[in-house]
């Protein structure tokens, strides 16, 4: 179940992404100002984040083995739409990035779905396993460039929405609830409430979206950054932009793995002080090789293991039958988290031409959460579970 959750997750990840790769291309093609390029790849992300609050309450109501084939299938839709007809315009590719953003909430059907088949002393490194499913932009960033050159725009939306098809029915014909799983019974209006009056909602949120909300923005924004800042092309941007996200999936299960042995927020603490260090370098624009790329590699590494710690932190602080709604809220702000960056960047380079500002931004950020995991969440997050 682990597994086949885990492909979900990669799979409707790599739909999500698809656009960021071709930002560019699009750039040119279309004539499209900094903002409106990184518009263009921010419109997926904040609806895939903000879908997944209601996502993750029917997911505890209904479960992963409806709610995976559901968001599968409803992908493709978007996926033949942007492949097919709606790549010559900025408007229809906004469209089709909003119906896009669907792809994105797989993450709050997994987490609840795979935190029911394990006990508490194992959700940390079973919910970073299937965190490594965000994996999923890295074979968009691999993958949707050459498959453009080598056939057409199309080719890249076509196989992707067969990849989501075949999914779809295996999942339907294999995917199994856990038989003990709490399923609750109040609306979703007053199971929603309920856990917006949660404290880890609000303190998982925060840190969330600097820790995922980090790897989101860097992953649909790096490729435009690197090109921009350094001159490298778009294929070896993108190139650097995978193994940016290789490095952070690789990550996130040993957060996870950490989470479960020492206290969660003390992992968080150490990912939190690497961001605000690389950020801080990074700011100054540095050569690339190698200063450059250690402090953009330290960086994926924190940030994967800082959203792997920030889940476990969910799974032994939430209330069971609540999971996925904590998840969808706090899966929410983490993509939130990944929307506002590459705005925020475009717009200061399209008034500074330079990224230093947004840049330096990102080390405030990580500090202010640095500050409130030591001061606030370490003092209720467990030593070991």
């Amino acid at each position: 179940m682990l597994a086949l959750a885990t492909v979900g997750f990669a799979v409707n990840f790599w739909a999500w992404a698809l656009l960021s790769p071709l930002a560019t291309k699009f750039q040119a093609a279309l004539g499209l100002s900094p903002f409106q390029q990184a518009l263009l790849v921010a419109v997926p992300v904040v609806v895939g984040s903000l879908g997944r609050i209601p996502v993750g309450a029917l997911t505890d109501r209904y479960g992963g083995r409806i709610m995976f084939p559901l968001i599968s299938l409803t992908t493709i839709f978007p996926v033949l739409y942007l492949g097919l007809f709606g790549h010559d315009a900025l408007a229809a590719l906004l469209v089709g990035g909003f119906f896009l953003g669907i792809g994105g909430t797989a993450f709050a059907v997994g987490v609840p779905f795979v935190n029911a088949w394990f006990p508490p002393e194992r959700r940390g490194l079973a919910v970073g396993i299937f965190g490594v499913g965000m994996g999923g932009t890295a074979i968009s960033a691999l993958t949707t460039v050459r498959l453009v050159d080598m056939g057409s725009t199309a080719t890249p939306f076509l196989i992707t929405a067969g990849a989501l098809a075949v999914y779809a029915v295996v999942s339907w014909l294999v995917l199994r609830d856990a038989p003990d799983r709490p399923v609750p019974t109040a609306p979703l209006t007053q199971r929603l409430g309920a856990v917006l009056r949660l404290k880890v909602t609000w303190q998982a949120s925060a840190l969330y979206a600097v820790a995922f909300g980090g790897y989101v923005a860097f992953s649909v924004y790096l490729p435009a950054y690197l090109k921009t800042a350094y001159g490298l092309t778009q294929a070896d941007a993108a190139n650097r932009m995978a193994g940016f996200v290789l490095l952070a999936v690789i990550m996130r299960p040993v957060g996870g793995w950490l989470s479960d042995r020492f206290a969660a927020s003390r992992v968080l603490a150490v990912a939190l002080g690497v961001v605000v260090a690389g950020a801080t370098v990074q700011a100054f624009t540095p050569g690339l090789a190698p200063v450059g790329t250690i402090a953009f590699l330290a960086m994926a590494a924190a940030l994967g293991a800082g959203s792997g710690a920030t889940f476990a932190l969910v799974a032994q602080l939430a209330p069971a039958n609540q999971v996925g709604a904590v998840t969808g809220v706090v899966g929410a702000a983490g993509g939130l988290g990944g929307f506002v960056p590459p705005l925020v960047m475009g717009a200061i380079y399209g008034q500074f031409q330079s990224y230093a500002l947004g840049l330096a931004l990102l080390g405030v950020v990580a500090l202010a959460a640095l500050l409130l995991d030591v001061f606030s969440v370490g003092r209720r997050s467990p030593v070991t579970v």
